[in-house]
């Protein structure tokens, strides 16, 4: 890279940083631990570059503004923790339903309920999938270090604004909060994807067509494009209906996109993963402890691999069976008491995955996965 940019940061400044540098427009939120640095940096560096940083009322009123300001054409996002998450599910649902782009920000910490505020924890990567209800599309990355915070922030915007569909960058606290060295690009050398425009006149568009592209261009509002949204069920107008048939194409070219451009988001990491005995899959800050932990074992003799998953949703199965198959046990290290592993038992025999976890505050240590690691390996006779 040339002119890289050389600075000591958190994973909270970087993803503030890459929004800057990606040109988010617009930023409505609430503070709350672990997130709130990232509302602080964005509260000055944003208008100062020509954006609008508005702290709403709570967090529901934060992700309706996010919503509204996309429509109108910004590059919109808002930031939060477990508990404000939980609130914004509502309007997340919304913008699933009405394809509008937008990144939320979750700097994981440990739950239920205010749960543990100061704390780490990977506790929500189900509710990222899940959160709000009916089916609906959904992109949730997970990123593993500060710098690939930077890049993985930079990503959810290009994703965003490409397929029309919020996305969701999940921190955990450890990485929101963690300083490190990092090199970051100069502004000018960032991919930047735009949202697709109309190629007809404002009396020619169809906001929803069923097309084989699945993505729809979306003109923002006061272009003199008028269209109707809305979080009912509706046609190729953008209007309400209760026809079956134009419900099932409607969902149905919702779910496609995630399918057809499934190849295009997915992205993992992995080491000695095809010929190992033993697979060890992790995501987030557990896998700095786990390539540690790697290391470890096979300096003693254990024939072990490791992938780390950035993209969590949708989720990379056919990878993962892919490198699951033909291995004696997959182990999944992960900062809670068992979600991503229940996935991997979509992968393999229910009988070879096993888990580790902890969902106390504290982050799983490198010992403890080595631990685990001779364990599994001595229940497999190897």
């Amino acid at each position: 890279m040339s002119n890289k940019r050389t600075m000591l940061i958190s994973g909270n400044v970087a993803v503030a940083l890459a929004a800057i540098d990606i040109g988010v427009d617009f930023f409505a939120g609430y503070p709350i631990t672990p997130s709130s640095e990232i509302a602080e940096e964005l509260s000055f560096r944003l208008p100062a570059s020509g954006g609008k940083f508005i702290q709403m009322e709570d967090e529901i009123a934060a992700m309706a503004a996010v919503i509204g300001a996309s429509l109108a054409g910004a590059r919109a996002m808002t930031a939060t923790s477990g508990p404000g998450f939980s609130l914004k599910q509502e309007n997340i649902g919304y913008a699933c339903m009405t394809e509008v782009p937008c990144v939320i920000v979750n700097v994981m910490r440990g739950g239920p309920s205010t749960g543990l505020p100061t704390l780490t924890s990977q506790g929500d990567v189900m509710q990222a999938r899940w959160g709000t209800h009916g089916d609906h599309p959904i992109i949730a990355l997970v990123p593993h270090s500060v710098q690939d915070t930077y890049f993985q922030t930079v990503n959810a915007f290009n994703f965003a604004e490409k397929y029309r569909v919020p996305v969701v960058l999940l921190l955990d606290e450890v990485i929101g909060h963690m300083n490190e060295r990092v090199e970051l690009p100069p502004r000018e050398e960032l991919n930047v994807v735009y949202r697709k425009m109309p190629d007809v006149p404002p009396e020619k568009f169809i906001p929803y067509k069923n097309t084989k592209e699945l993505v729809n261009p979306m003109p923002p509002f006061g272009s003199g494009y008028r269209y109707h949204v809305t979080g009912l069920c509706y046609d190729e107008t953008g209007f309400p209906t209760n026809d079956t048939a134009k419900i099932a194409k409607l969902l149905d070219r919702l779910q496609s996109k995630m399918v057809k451009f499934s190849p295009e988001l997915e992205q993992t990491e992995s080491n000695n993963a095809e010929d190992c005995d033993i697979l060890l899959v992790s995501y987030g800050s557990v896998f700095r402890s786990s390539k540690t932990a790697v290391k470890i074992a096979r300096e003693n003799g254990k024939n072990i691999g490791i992938v780390c998953l950035t993209t969590l949703w949708p989720f990379p199965y056919e990878t993962l069976r892919r490198l699951a198959a033909g291995k004696k046990a997959v182990i999944v290290a992960e900062q809670n008491l068992g979600m991503i592993s229940e996935e991997l038992m979509k992968c393999t025999t229910y009988d070879r995955v096993h888990h580790i976890g902890r969902a106390d505050g504290e982050i799983l240590s490198p010992p403890q996965i080595v631990d685990k690691i001779m364990e599994v390996y001595d229940a497999a006779g190897l």
